[in-house]
């Protein structure tokens, strides 16, 4: 597939993500049809032998409550006791997992206070059980206040919470240079929403290349960085890279998604390197699915392979 095919195809997926629909229809089989490859159940129940079978085979682990675009107070502060209940679980069954949480799952929509006030719940009930949460990045008109709410929980004293950068994102340079007095525990990802070309790269090789840069400052810097990405070549290029500069592999972990390229996720793991597999749990998983679909055509052919077959 063409690069000007492939991202019309991107395009038109991200925009069904929004489509109610089609979400409607695709949720009542679509784990059958192939959502199952990517999310790790529907329930909690559901996600934990998947997320012991991922430490089993040397994987470390995360997970996350599928779910946005909360706007009750009372609903997200039911979410954010769902999370409370997800880590009392993994303290329970002793797993190596961490959670992730998207600041509008817990009501941004609400207001920056209430999201602030549901975080710092969560990040709280991370650090008295020893784990960590990462805050998800969602579209370029919520960074700003996502990275002010990461700022807030630091300044209050809050270790165990990391924060997200999106290389396709003309500002993420700017912001890594700013978020480094913090020396935070930062994941760097190329970006999975429709953005317009005056925000974000269009093209994935100035993605890539963007992508090398902020994975690069990132590593040099102080903190922890966790690289995102199934990408063969930056892969082997940041392991280069690292062999050179003679950093210390428990200052980088990689970071993969549950379902794809499991034989890569363990090579790496086998050759010495921390892998962390995100495997995401819950009944909203359209939204999710339709991302990954749009990262990955391949994926888009698994999932009409399953429909045909039906």
């Amino acid at each position: 597939m063409s690069g000007a095919a492939a991202a019309l195809l991107r395009r038109a997926i991200l925009k069904a993500a929004h489509d109610p629909w089609l979400a409607s229809r695709m949720r009542r089989h679509g784990m059958k049809l192939g959502a199952a490859r990517f999310v790790a159940g529907e329930s909690l129940d559901e996600c934990i032998p998947i997320l012991r079978s991922l430490n089993d085979r040397g994987l470390l682990a995360n997970t996350t409550i599928l779910g946005e675009g909360v706007a009750e107070t009372a609903v997200a502060g039911a979410v954010a006791q769902g999370y409370l209940t997800v880590l009392d679980r993994l303290a329970r069954e002793r797993l190596q997992a961490n959670i992730a949480v998207k600041l509008t799952h817990l009501g941004l929509a609400a207001g920056e206070d209430v999201a602030y006030r549901h975080i710092a719940r969560v990040v709280e009930g991370a650090a008295e059980r020893a784990n960590f949460v990462r805050i998800d990045m969602e579209e370029s008109g919520r960074v700003d206040t996502t990275l002010r709410i990461y700022r807030r929980l630091r300044a209050q004293g809050h270790e165990r919470v990391g924060v997200v950068l999106q290389a396709y994102l003309y500002r993420s340079a700017q912001d890594l240079d700013d978020l480094a007095p913090l020396a935070p525990n930062l994941r760097v990802v190329k970006g999975a929403y429709l953005e317009p070309a005056n925000v974000a790269y269009p093209k994935k090789a100035d993605v890539d290349r963007q992508y090398i840069r902020l994975a690069e400052q990132a590593l040099l810097a102080d903190g922890y960085t966790a690289i995102a990405t199934h990408d063969d070549r930056i892969i082997d290029h940041l392991i280069a890279f690292t062999a050179r500069r003679g950093l210390p592999r428990d200052r980088f972990e990689f970071q993969m998604l549950f379902g794809v390229r499991p034989q890569l996720q363990t090579d790496l793991a086998g050759r010495g390197y921390r892998v962390r597999i995100a495997a995401p749990h819950g009944p909203e998983w359209y939204p999710y699915l339709m991302r990954r679909l749009a990262e990955r055509p391949g994926n888009v052919w698994f999932v009409l392979r399953n429909l045909i077959r039906r």
